[in-house]
């Protein structure tokens, strides 16, 4: 191992090769899940991030002088750009690709870890967030859907729509908590758009009460916000 470490040509190949390879399985996961950033991006990204860092160690190694982190540092700040560039906000005020961006700046640190010879912190770190990204996410699932609180995106015809369903909460005993009105985005449908805050008195289905919401007259669209 004490020559893994050391920046020579076999050290250099495998760092190479193991930003690759965690790069590339962490990108395929957001890619099965058509997100916007593939593993050709996470892959260029962890390895861009490695050679950060063995530039780092050769000329710390060469020259016996500077900060050998300094380099690493500007990595970590700097990735931010290119996450926010896969955060985007939907017409129902979804906001989507903050797992994808938290995950780029996730393989650059990967990369930054390969690069300096910590291989045992990389392996370890790429399989937490692998696991996270895809069992963890239905277990998230799991637990927001026997939540009590229930965020929901509605839009209905008239205000009078927009009353019935406050009402028929109330009928199930269903507090609404909060409620934001506004007009609809130009380009989409409904006359009212309502950002809704349910408490509910027990634990159910969310899938089962919002198609039961659905039903009151006037509804166009009713949809659970993550």
């Amino acid at each position: 191992m004490e020559l893994l470490r050391e920046l020579n040509l076999i050290s250099i190949v495998i760092r190479v090769i193991l930003a690759m390879v965690i790069g590339g399985i962490i990108g395929t996961e957001r890619m099965v899940k058509n997100q916007p950033v593939g593993s050709r991006t996470y892959m260029v990204v962890c390895l861009g991030a490695c050679l950060v860092m063995l530039t780092n160690q050769y000329i710390f190694n060469m020259f016996n002088s500077g900060d050998p982190t300094r380099l690493g540092a500007q990595v970590i700040s700097g990735i931010g750009f290119l996450g926010a560039g896969t955060i985007m906000v939907t017409g129902n005020n979804k906001i989507k690709g903050l797992t994808t961006a938290a995950g780029l700046w996730s393989a650059a640190c990967i990369g930054l870890a390969i690069g300096i010879g910590f291989y045992e912190g990389a392996i370890a770190v790429g399989a937490a967030i692998l696991f996270i990204m895809t069992v963890f996410k239905d277990v998230e699932r799991k637990i927001l859907k026997k939540s009590k609180v229930l965020r929901l995106y509605v839009s209905v015809e008239t205000n009078e729509a927009l009353n019935a369903l406050i009402e028929e909460c109330h009928s199930r005993k269903i507090r609404v908590d909060d409620i934001q009105v506004s007009k609809p985005r130009q380009g989409t449908k409904g006359g009212i758009i309502a950002f809704m805050t349910l408490k509910l008195d027990t634990k159910q289905s969310h899938t089962k009460l919002i198609h039961q919401l659905s039903e009151t007259e006037g509804i166009l669209y009713i949809e659970e916000l993550s």
